[in-house]
């Protein structure tokens, strides 16, 4: 069953990808942000989960649904 929701960070001068709850980064060394995103993106699609992508000074950027999103708005 999916995990926490996914979160694309920058830190210590790399992208990273982390868990929802984790501790550690799942996915780090990346150089620049699309090829972080791109990583998270293919684990939130994976797992249905929501993938959060910050901006290099941490604050939410986009913000994507792959999962079961239980609310019913028209549109």
């Amino acid at each position: 069953m999916a995990q926490g929701d996914i979160e694309t960070y920058y830190e210590d001068g790399q992208w990273k990808n982390k868990r929802e709850g984790a501790a550690r980064a799942f996915g780090a060394g990346y150089s620049t942000k699309e090829e972080a995103a791109a990583a998270g993106r293919d684990a939130a699609k994976a797992d249905r989960v929501e993938h959060v992508v910050k901006n290099q000074d941490g604050q939410v950027g986009e913000k994507y649904s792959y999962g079961n999103d239980p609310r019913n708005v028209p549109g």
